[in-house]
């Protein structure tokens, strides 16, 4: 197979910059167009100084005919813009979308949670949702490729096995999880410019998080009846994604058996990492890799642990997982682009 010709629409994001800089780095792919708005005619490197040692093709604008060119489309656009997108693929284009509009399965439940009307309710059927490693299905049968949100993603793959497993009690689920600034995108600097946002830290989306329909869509897929409860902060450093999740275990379970139980779950996933029990963890411990650390740790109660998971938003959490997730369609070594 030759070189696969790339579109990234949304390339100037701090998204889309990382997925630039991770497909330079993979052989298998050209990257034909970089598209955007108000960037029209700059250089990438403007927006990343260490791309200016790359070929790239200058910031255009979007324009439907250049689908005729690509095999597979980024897309790292604003919520409902890869919705508009979808209606001019072309038989021959995969759409690898990094936004949240293919994750949700039911557009009444993305209206309520994005309120946005969904645009291309018909290709919602076409698209699939994968987290590569909790996902078991055929990935070539779908043509829209929806990549997980990075709160979930340092949530699924932790609790998923445990709860399908029944490890862990479903009625009493608490997940407190912090994300550098990066998550919310370049207009966060203008948004929270009267929170002192580099000074201090931030709870929001208590209860009605948008990711929580994310969540409760993959656990309602084991169970109807899990309880939990997800809040997120925004922290003052740039990227990275700590989740602290307080577990209550059954009788007869301990933390010594999480952890192996996760151990061999995931020993043939290069992208899960796992620290020693009782160790925590840092996010500094998988910055700029697309690697998920976890940690078991025992609480002064028995039956009781927290569990920690570490990713970098932008790799694994976004840029990372998409080509993650495009290795896997074409049957590329999945690391290829993510050493």
């Amino acid at each position: 197979m030759g070189k696969l010709n790339v579109l990234v629409a949304g390339s100037t994001g701090y998204i889309g910059v990382q997925l630039i800089k991770h497909l330079c780095a993979h052989t298998k792919i050209n990257i034909k167009y970089l598209c955007g708005n108000s960037s029209v005619g700059k250089k990438i490197s403007l927006y990343d100084k260490t791309l200016i040692k790359y070929k790239l093709p200058r910031i255009v604008k979007f324009n439907k005919k250049y689908l005729f060119d690509v095999d597979i489309v980024f897309t790292a656009l604003p919520n409902g813009e890869a919705q508009i997108l979808s209606n001019l693929l072309l038989p021959n284009n995969l759409l690898i979308d990094l936004s949240a509009d293919f994750r949700i399965t039911n557009s009444s439940v993305y209206k309520k949670f994005y309120h946005i009307m969904h645009k291309s309710k018909s290709n919602i059927k076409k698209s699939i949702y994968f987290l590569p490693e909790i996902n078991k299905k055929n990935i070539n049968k779908y043509k829209i490729i929806s990549c997980p949100g990075c709160y979930p993603t340092s949530i699924l793959i932790p609790l998923v096995p445990l709860l399908k497993r029944k490890l862990i009690n479903k009625n009493n689920i608490i997940i407190d999880s912090k994300s550098g600034y990066s998550g919310a995108g370049r207009g966060v600097h203008q948004k929270y410019k009267n929170h002192n946002l580099y000074e201090s830290l931030s709870s929001y989306g208590v209860g009605f998080h948008r990711h929580n329909s994310e969540i409760t869509q993959e656990f309602s897929k084991i169970s109807k009846k899990i309880i939990y409860n997800f809040t997120p902060h925004l922290t003052p450093m740039f990227r990275g994604i700590l989740s602290s999740i307080y577990l209550d275990l059954p009788e007869g379970i301990s933390a010594k058996k999480i952890l192996s139980f996760l151990k061999k779950e995931y020993k043939n996933r290069e992208f899960v990492k796992f620290e020693k029990l009782n160790k925590p963890l840092s996010t500094n411990s998988v910055i700029n890799s697309n690697n998920c650390l976890l940690s078991i740790c025992e609480t002064r109660y028995k039956n009781r642990i927290v569990l920690f998971s570490a990713i970098d938003n932008l790799i694994k959490g976004g840029a990372g997982q998409a080509i993650q997730n495009m290795n896997i369609y074409f049957g590329f070594k999945e690391n290829l682009g993510l050493k």
